[in-house]
């Protein structure tokens, strides 16, 4: 079964959907709509997925059980302090924190009534300095890596780099030695600060703004780790870097500054994976990722974020293009309580080219509100999206985009599709394009089709020997194979493993 969401609200008024964008936000699935049946069901699903989450445990926590809830004016002065920043980042982080202060809270998307600033811990200092090796991590540290596989990748040249963050800070980084002689850089945002000033100071803050929207001015104030990458002109890193970001702390707020500089001619690829425990009450991650990919240069982004159910992860990544660039998202988005994700691409240059490829599995209680946006400046520019989602046990997932073509910038081509599978009848998708097209010589298309796995799909395989269980798993697998083909294979294999995992329980 397939339907356009695309005309749910095209054809209403202004008010009407504006009014229906506001009921859509504060949506709360209604459990009477499920008879006992699917109640009792829906109460299996939340379980299955608490158990299938693998990375819900919790090292031991002095430094974040000593850290104090909220954020003012003296917080910030304190982190910027601690970092032994230079002034011109002290005066920016106080900007932010006023734009924080001073920018309303989203009234789009997810629900954030609840969301309340001063319950977040903003600055969580695991360690004193940053360990040269592995083996010099607090154990329960170490362990917690090993776990995940971080330092195996490494081990078994997987990645040409890679970047740990443990609450607040980076606390392991390393480069190999081929890539550093060719004066590529990847280091934590904190060192480059000091090491690398003038180039931070050139780009950082210039993509995001500190007063872009209200996580990027809180980012902007409390950031904290995140990863500096700089490849030179005509250089090639063609293994990829890696960063995993942990949260450890219960009520913490982790706010990473990523800023990737990719020189003329240049190509890289970064990949990031995120984790955190299963805690009572919320965590918050609020990243900003910054891009410059300057002429001919290329740059893929991956993400495959898997954060447990109570975080808020609220992030804003953009690109900045010129001319002949290359810029590709690829982003997997797995778990949180709520998300609200759209990674943009400014197409600056002429024959700027631009691609996002994004996956977004809502569970029970889950909304994730993610899509993209392009913004061609320039003639002769490109840009592709594709979306998909997967909805189960009354979670929420929306696509939300935009694609803009000012007067000026012809030849433009853009190509919007949005695929969403519902896995029962009270899971939901939404789709909420926004298309700008003021030149009249471009090429512009958008699709949207929602589909339910039905019986009768079940059925036809079933009658081919293949039990129910792995039927949907071929399902879904089939669905998801565009994304996970463009993956790195270990990221592969993990991104299909977690969304078996997400669908256990989910027959029946």
């Amino acid at each position: 079964m397939a339907e356009n969401k695309q005309a749910l609200t095209a054809d209403k008024p202004a008010n009407e959907r504006e009014s229906a964008d506001v009921e859509m936000g504060q949506y709360v699935f209604d459990r009477t709509r499920a008879n006992d049946d699917k109640i009792e069901a829906d109460e299996k699903i939340l379980a299955e997925f608490g158990n299938g989450y693998n990375y819900g445990w919790h090292d031991s926590d002095a430094a974040g059980q000593a850290a104090k809830k909220g954020i003012d004016e003296n917080v910030v002065r304190e982190i910027s302090a601690d970092k032994h920043e230079p002034e011109w980042m002290l005066d920016l982080r106080l900007k932010g924190f006023q734009a924080f202060l001073e920018k309303p809270m989203p009234q789009w998307g997810v629900d954030l009534s609840g969301f309340d600033a001063q319950d977040f811990k903003y600055y969580v200092k695991p360690m004193d300095h940053q360990a040269k090796s592995w083996s010099d991590l607090p154990p329960d540290i170490k362990n917690t890596y090993d776990r995940l596989g971080i330092p195996e990748a490494e081990k078994q040249r997987l990645v040409a780099g890679v970047a740990a963050q443990y609450e607040s800070e980076v606390i392991y980084n390393s480069i190999r030695e081929e890539l550093a002689s060719q004066g590529v850089i990847f280091c934590d945002t904190d060192t480059a600060v000091q090491k690398y000033p003038d180039l931070v100071k050139k780009y950082f803050n210039t993509v995001v703004r500190y007063n872009d929207n209200k996580f990027a001015a809180l980012n902007t104030a409390a950031w904290s780790g995140g990863s500096f990458v700089y490849v030179p002109k005509g250089v090639h890193v063609t293994i990829p870097l890696q960063a995993y970001f942990r949260i450890n702390t219960e009520n913490m707020g982790q706010f990473e500054r990523t800023l990737i500089i990719a020189d003329e001619g240049s190509y890289v690829h970064y990949v990031e994976g995120c984790t955190a425990p299963l805690y009572s009450t919320d965590s918050l991650h609020a990243a900003v990722v910054e891009i410059i990919v300057e002429p001919h240069a290329r740059v893929r982004y991956t993400t495959v974020q898997n954060w447990s159910n109570n975080v808020y992860n609220l992030v804003t990544q953009r690109a900045y293009v010129k001319e002949g660039g290359t810029m590709e998202w690829v982003d997997g988005n797995i778990g949180s309580k709520a998300s609200m994700k759209y990674p943009a691409c400014i197409l600056a240059g002429e024959y700027a080219k631009a691609s996002t490829l994004s996956l977004s599995f809502a569970g029970s209680g889950q909304y994730q509100d993610t899509g993209a946006k392009m913004i061609h400046l320039a003639p002769h520019t490109s840009s592709t999206i594709v979306s998909k989602s997967i909805s189960k046990g009354g979670g929420r997932s929306s696509y939300r985009g935009l694609v803009k073509i000012p007067k000026g910038a012809f030849d433009a081509h853009s190509s919007v599709s949005c695929d969403a599978l519902l896995v029962d009848e009270f899971s939901r998708s939404d789709t909420y394009p926004h298309v700008d097209v003021r030149e009249d010589e471009v090429t512009m298309s958008h699709e949207a089709t929602v589909s339910k796995v039905s019986q009768d799909q079940l059925f036809y395989l079933q009658q081919r020997g293949i039990e129910e269980r792995e039927a949907m798993g071929m399902i879904v697998r089939g669905f998801v194979e565009p994304i996970s083909r463009e993956l790195p294979m270990e990221y592969a294999l993990e991104l299909n493993r977690l969304v078996e995992l997400q669908m256990e329980a989910s027959v029946g």
